[in-house]
């Protein structure tokens, strides 16, 4: 059996210096898959060597593309007959494999996709993936571990759907329905849609192949089907999840990182609740922001709800960031109230931190203790990371193939600020 990696922190020195943010995971993954919707030749920029990039890469060639990488610039190429079975071996390497059964469908009128994995967050339907789809006039079946889509003689159809749950709106499943539309007969407008900027950029994407969607970014999306698509040039927007890392690791170090290539209107929210605890945000322009730790961390409460409220995606992060706010510091998650995993870690590490029904009450401590600790997914792992180098000693972060998942480069960009971290076998 291989062994996991590991990184050895010595924690305790603040981080300073300039860090370059990577295009965003959870906007490259649709957009691959998008390359499914044409015959015609996809050039991307900008995209992420991740591990889950590389996983849709493999379930992409299964298909029948050929994907090339060139540093951050990839081209997707059709080699000949398209496949519509995403199988398992791949699929269960991530959730967000499910996003081909939209392409899929609309270009072929059937796909047979495999469960889908990823990180263990707790349930996380793909009903509203199925209503969507269906809203559009598939029928969809579930057995042997499969999901078998088929468009039938007709083909896709173009209709008025509500894809909101009472969580919210579901990100990927607005870009699965989203894509199945563009190739359907008719027009289709989809109530209850994720706004996330992720969302935005696919249909910027899907809108340069000659799509016809307008409202992205509300909460009510219209795509007018076309015929065809084409192909296309996308420069993949930076990665707000990254960027709102960084910052609080800065805060939690006590140093000063200017963060470049970002996009701090998509985390107004956040920066809002980030200087309610007492980090100092500077933003420079349109793509940079200078971030410090204050002189002193306070304790906040906040809720995690889709955009543009506070996301989800770091709400382990800045828990970390809190267990050394004075005071106490409630937080909601709304979006997957399964998401405290890593609380047990971070109380090995000395936090005080109690869990009861997606909701954490932090009680801030004045400082934690160096320890060994396992990500038991991707941002509560980048959160213990955080949580170690906010500490004087040495600490291990287990498992940290989670945190390879959606941070490039991660331990090199945290070295380029001083961050003593390496990562081991």
């Amino acid at each position: 059996m291989a062994k996991l990696a590991k990184y050895i922190i010595n924690g305790g020195t603040p981080l300073s210096g300039t860090v370059t943010i990577s295009g965003a995971k959870n906007a490259s993954l649709p957009i691959l898959a998008a390359s499914l919707l044409t015959k015609e030749p996809i050039n991307l920029c900008n995209v992420p060597d991740l591990e889950d990039i590389s996983v849709m890469f493999l379930l992409l060639e299964s298909l029948g593309k050929k994907v090339t990488r060139n540093k951050d610039q990839v081209l997707i190429e059709e080699l000949g007959e398209l496949g519509f079975e995403a199988p398992y071996g791949i699929v269960n390497r991530m959730r967000a494999s499910i996003a081909v059964m939209g392409p899929l469908t609309a270009r072929l009128g059937k796909a047979h996709i495999s469960m889908p994995g990823g990180c263990n967050l707790g349930p996380r339907p793909i009903d509203l993936h199925i209503k969507g789809i269906e809203a559009l006039s598939a029928t969809c079946k579930t057995e042997h571990g499969y999901m078998e889509v088929s468009a039938g003689e007709e083909g896709l159809i173009g209709a008025k759907m509500n894809l909101s749950s009472k969580n919210g709106s579901s990100v990927l499943a607005t870009e699965n329905i989203m894509m199945a539309a563009t190739l359907a007969k008719g027009t289709t407008v989809i109530n209850g849609a994720a706004k996330e900027p992720e969302v935005e950029d696919l249909a910027l994407l899907l809108n340069n192949m000659g799509a016809k969607i307008s409202g992205a970014g509300t909460d009510t999306i219209t795509v007018k089907g076309v015929e065809t698509l084409h192909g296309a040039i996308h420069h993949v927007v930076a990665d707000r999840i990254e960027t709102g890392t960084f910052i609080i690791a800065a805060a939690m170090t006590g140093g000063i990182i200017t963060i470049k290539n970002c996009v701090p209107q998509h985390l107004e929210e956040a920066i809002k609740k980030f200087r309610e605890a007492g980090i100092e945000i500077n933003i420079l322009d349109d793509t940079t922001i200078v971030a410090k730790g204050g002189s002193a961390k306070v304790a906040v409460d906040f809720v995690t709800l889709p955009h543009p409220l506070f996301p989800t995606d770091l709400q382990s992060q800045f828990l970390a960031y809190l267990s050394l706010a004075k005071g106490k510091s409630i937080v909601t998650e709304m979006i997957y109230p399964e998401r405290f995993m890593h609380a047990a870690e971070f109380n090995r590490m000395g936090a005080n931190i109690i869990v009861t029904n997606g909701i954490a009450e932090i009680i801030g401590v004045e400082e934690l203790s160096s320890a060994s600790v396992m990500s038991s997914d991707l941002r509560g792992g980048a959160a213990l990371v955080l949580a170690a180098l906010a500490t004087k000693g040495k600490s291990e972060v287990l498992r940290v193939y989670h945190i390879d998942r959606g941070y490039e480069n991660f331990e090199t960009k945290l070295q380029s600020l001083g961050a003593n971290i390496i990562k081991t076998f």
